[in-house]
């Protein structure tokens, strides 16, 4: 009896320790397996490099949970990466927010980062936006104007906030879960890139940000913002050199 609680445990923990894949990783992950078995059939060698690629597209689809604050106000990352841009900028004008610049903070997510993007707030999808465009380095400050992008505008009902999702170099492809008039919870996945990229915030006129250039993000956990807090004068714009 004792030993079957044993192995139990065992189980139980190694399962609590496997990252959940996310579904739309699943197609990939079966396509580097064939492809792995296939050429290592022929190529001995080739099968362990295919074998290290498909544990790493296996990776790139990670799923974990998180566990978001709650907080009257509070504006959540809506991705893992690291803090690129951060001040006052033009939204794009699809969002339809305005033509004034609003703070925006960037974050870059590298190819190594989980890719599934989380809703940065609570509330109802007034507006979702998608525009054709190049595949920049998703750095670059420019790459908000020129790049391939997809656009929400989530009502707060204090507030909207736009949230973009910007394909990069690699990634090739974006996804979303949601369309407009569906409300979404913070914290909740409403969409991923494939392959490196970066999610651009834009807040309401004289939010502070409450985080720095440099400072790694996690999606559904880390604070951006505080809506309820005081106001202040527009800032300018800064970046990672």
């Amino acid at each position: 009896m004792e030993s079957e609680e044993k192995k139990m445990s065992i189980v139980d923990s190694v399962s609590k320790a496997m990252v959940p894949i996310h579904r739309e990783g699943w197609p990939f992950i079966a396509i580097a397996l064939v492809a792995t078995l296939v050429i290592g059939w022929f190529i001995d060698p080739l099968f362990w490099i295919g074998l290290f690629l498909t544990g790493w597209v296996c990776y790139f689809f990670r799923d974990p949970k998180r566990v978001t604050p709650v907080g009257e106000g509070l504006v959540i990352s809506p991705a893992d990466g690291v803090v690129s841009l951060v001040g006052l900028a033009r939204p794009p004008a699809e969002l339809e927010l305005g033509s004034e610049p609003l703070m925006r903070v960037s974050i870059f997510m590298n190819v190594f980062n989980c890719h599934v993007n989380r809703a940065p707030v609570g509330g109802r999808i007034e507006r979702v936006a998608y525009r054709a465009g190049k595949f920049l380095n998703a750095e670059l400050d420019k790459a908000s104007e020129d790049n391939e992008r997809n656009g929400l505008v989530i009502d707060t009902g204090n507030g909207r906030i736009g949230v973009v999702q910007i394909a990069g170099l690699v990634a090739r492809r974006i996804v979303c879960f949601v369309r407009e008039g569906e409300n979404l919870s913070a914290g909740e996945r409403f969409g991923l890139i494939r392959f490196g990229s970066r999610l651009d915030v834009y807040f309401p006129v004289g939010t502070q940000p409450k985080v720095a250039l440099g400072q790694t993000m996690i999606a559904g956990e880390t604070v951006l913002a505080d809506l309820s807090a005081p106001q202040s004068p527009a800032q300018s714009l800064t970046r990672v050199s």
